[in-house]
């Protein structure tokens, strides 16, 4: 099974909605998986039916049995992450949205009354679509650890395989551990930039990580035509780095309405659509 994570250096640059139009035109039966797991959001396009929901645990949080505790403090004194309520009465609370699982509370805990328990902090979902099994998930507030989760969703996925030849993958924004993760055992990567200064810088960054690991790059453009002079040095970037271009994408108030619809751009008649199938196109000439 070939892997391909459709990524972007930021966010916002449209990353789901070219992952929404591969999914519904690239020729091969598929499964699919959101990795954008601290803003999962491409089941609002695909519609996924859930069949099974899998409780997610991330980080372990302290807990305070306070039937033992003495109420010496010294857990309040040693958290430096501000998890420890103190309610003035001889008695600790864990906050358990500031708690990070460090686990020193109970290392310096006389009365050995503080554990670190299992923290179910989201759900990973396993949905039917017309486009394949989807694989995707939904965190709690204040949730995080998304690099595990990340792993979690992958390996998922690969348990729901049949008789599928590629996974697509809705990665993630930036260069942190999630995306560390999503690109893990992945065999290629679509990055989707944006002519905007923070575009080209971030596009400069991720380019520089996935140099380093062993996928084979490829790139397009999102909202090209909004700034031609950045377009450009995208372009010669792209070239001097020898990343092959897929295509470029003109902005279109039409993908709103796709968005709205909850349907794939590609769906639609427009430019935009005819630029993403394009795009379609030639990633599927060079990767099946």
């Amino acid at each position: 099974m070939k892997k391909i994570a459709v990524i972007s250096g930021k966010g916002g640059t449209g990353k789901t909605i070219v992952t929404g139009g591969l999914a519904d035109r690239i020729n091969a039966k598929m499964i699919i998986c959101d990795a954008d797991a601290d803003a999962s959001n491409l089941d609002l396009i695909l519609k996924p039916e859930i069949i099974r929901r899998i409780p997610h645990a991330g980080l372990k949080i302290a807990e305070i049995d306070q039937d033992k505790c003495i109420g010496c403090g010294e857990c309040y004194e040693f958290c430096r992450f501000d998890s420890v309520i103190d309610r003035k009465d001889g008695t600790y609370l864990i906050d358990n949205l500031k708690c990070e699982g460090c686990g020193v509370c109970g290392l310096v805990c006389p009365a050995e009354c503080i554990e670190l328990n299992d923290n179910i902090c989201g759900e990973v979902f396993i949905a039917n679509s017309p486009y394949g099994t989807v694989v995707y998930s939904e965190l709690k507030a204040g949730a995080g650890a998304t690099g595990l989760l990340v792993h979690e969703i992958k390996k998922y996925a690969l348990e729901e395989v049949t008789d599928e030849t590629l996974m697509l993958i809705d990665g993630p924004p930036g260069i942190g551990c999630p995306l560390q993760s999503t690109m893990s055992g992945t065999d290629y990567a679509l990055i989707v930039t944006e002519p905007s200064q923070s575009g080209l810088h971030d596009l400069k960054r991720l380019v520089q990580v996935l140099e380093k690991l062993p996928v084979e790059i490829f790139a397009c453009i999102n909202k090209a035509d909004l700034n031609p002079g950045i377009t450009r040095e995208i372009r010669d970037y792209l070239n001097e780095s020898e990343v092959p271009m897929l295509g470029e994408i003109p902005f279109d108030k039409t993908v709103i309405e796709s968005v709205r619809s909850g349907i794939p751009v590609t769906k639609i008649n427009s430019p935009a659509s005819d630029a993403v199938k394009n795009i379609c196109i030639n990633l599927s000439e060079k990767i099946l």
